[in-house]
């Protein structure tokens, strides 16, 4: 049965129970009952959230002024966001005022246009690491973020714990490098060369650096269903579903030229080492670790087998990278002495194995607009049932073939006076229709 039924009548309005501004120099002002519309967004591809929405700045706002000129509001204000949905979810977040762009001015009023971020976000673009880091992935990116002396944020943390350790010297802005980290990870649920490759994003609830395979694993939160059936505002979901999709855009273009020279599928990589001159050439192919892979749907693409050259030419891209050898080894003299022939960082099993899965992971998209659901989250797992093209319009299946498990890479909660909204940009790596779970 549904867990709780999402309709498109709970879609027709929205609550924005408060958004206050504090002055950078003193007092504070809600502009809530201002607000024209508001659009929320995270994604997993973005370390950090933002908010961009619309106000009606009125002359008497503060003190008889507005708020621009009344607070005066000229960015990095703090401001208390609180929104909610019509099935009485609630996001409640602190961000701060980035950007100020105000248009269609009139002697009586003013509609701005104000972007908001969160604090981190801040803080990221004024802070350098400047530390060497030893051991753990995850822990790098875990000290990045709570360091007093770089983020020192205290928001929840989703830190999946990685497989592989890495030394490395950090000197960029701590988000970056986070995200720059997320491509070298490896999941601690198999062997070294079967799957790489993280995302490091941020939600309302906090950050997170979570591989693929392991968001992939993640039960369904929400069941929902696509058809030209009317739902008479929401009465006539069918059983099993928790909701209705209000419209469906698929992305249905299939390139398999960009797919080859992106090396989804078959990659080579040219490793040179220095020490020795000595190279390697090493090739794999996304087959040959696919029942190692955690995937939405049943399979990987299968292509004509009359293009399976093999030989010398078995690849469609290739990466060229320095071995990492004896780089910062850890511990006393005489142990860094002991690892200097040991490799930093195996480009071998990891490089080009994180490459197929971020590009195997955006195989098939699809973009959804449903009620707003403010209990969803960019790397949540969503089951989508789409009916398949038929004459038979009375007797429609669910498509077999896309229908199924995606991630929500993107999302938009959209709200107004009139709306509340959210739509999801899903994806998914593969082909056949899993049963939910």
């Amino acid at each position: 049965m549904a867990n709780q039924q999402l309709t498109s009548k709970k879609g027709e309005s929205g609550n924005i129970r408060s958004l206050s501004i504090a002055s950078n120099k003193s007092g504070q002002v809600d502009i809530s009952t201002g607000i024209i519309e508001l659009r929320y967004y995270e994604s997993i591809l973005q370390p950090s959230i933002r908010v961009q929405l619309q106000f009606v700045d009125s002359g008497n706002s503060v003190n008889g002024k507005s708020v621009i000129e009344g607070l005066p509001l000229v960015g990095t204000e703090k401001t208390k966001v609180a929104i909610e949905d019509n099935n009485e979810n609630k996001i409640s977040m602190d961000l701060y005022v980035n950007s100020i762009a105000p248009f269609q001015e009139t002697t009586q009023n003013t509609v701005v246009n104000l972007e908001l971020v969160s604090k981190e976000h801040r803080l990221s673009n004024l802070v350098r690491v400047g530390k060497r880091y030893d051991g753990k992935i995850s822990d790098h990116v875990r000290d990045m973020l709570t360091n007093p002396s770089i983020l020192g944020t205290s928001k929840n943390l989703n830190i999946e714990e990685t497989q592989n350790s890495y030394n490395h010297f950090a000197w960029e802005k701590p988000l970056y490098v986070c995200t720059r980290l997320a491509k070298k990870a490896v999941p601690n649920i198999t062997s070294p060369g079967k799957t790489a490759g993280y995302f490091f994003y941020e939600t309302h609830k906090g950050f997170n650096f979570r591989s693929i395979d392991k968001l992939l694993e993640q039960k369904a939160k929400r069941k929902l269903i696509y058809n030209e059936t009317p739902d008479s505002r929401g009465e006539n979901i069918p059983e099993g579903y928790d909701g209705k999709v209000l419209e469906l855009q698929s992305d249905n273009n299939i390139n398999i030229q960009a797919k080859d020279e992106i090396g989804s599928y078959s990659t080579r990589i040219i490793l040179f080492d220095p020490f020795n001159c000595k190279y390697e050439v090493v090739k794999q192919k996304a087959e040959d670790f696919q029942n190692s892979l955690k995937l939405a749907g049943k399979e990987l693409p299968v292509f004509n087998s009359e293009f399976n050259i093999g030989g010398k030419n078995d690849f469609t891209r290739t990466t060229y990278m320095l071995i990492d050898t004896g780089t910062l080894p850890s511990g006393t003299t005489e142990q860094q002495i002991d690892k200097s022939k040991e490799k930093n960082f195996d480009p071998k099993n990891i490089l080009n194995q994180a490459t197929m899965r971020y590009n195997q992971l955006f195989t098939i998209k699809k973009t959804i607009t449903i009620p707003g659901d403010f209990s969803l989250n960019a790397g949540d797992v969503i089951f989508l049932d789409i009916p398949e093209v038929s004459a038979d319009k009375k007797n429609q299946k669910p498509n077999k073939e896309t229908g199924g498990l995606y991630i929500i890479a993107d999302l938009c909660h959209y709200v107004s006076t009139q709306y509340c909204l959210t739509k999801l940009n899903l994806v998914r790596d593969s082909y056949g229709r899993k049963q939910s779970t």
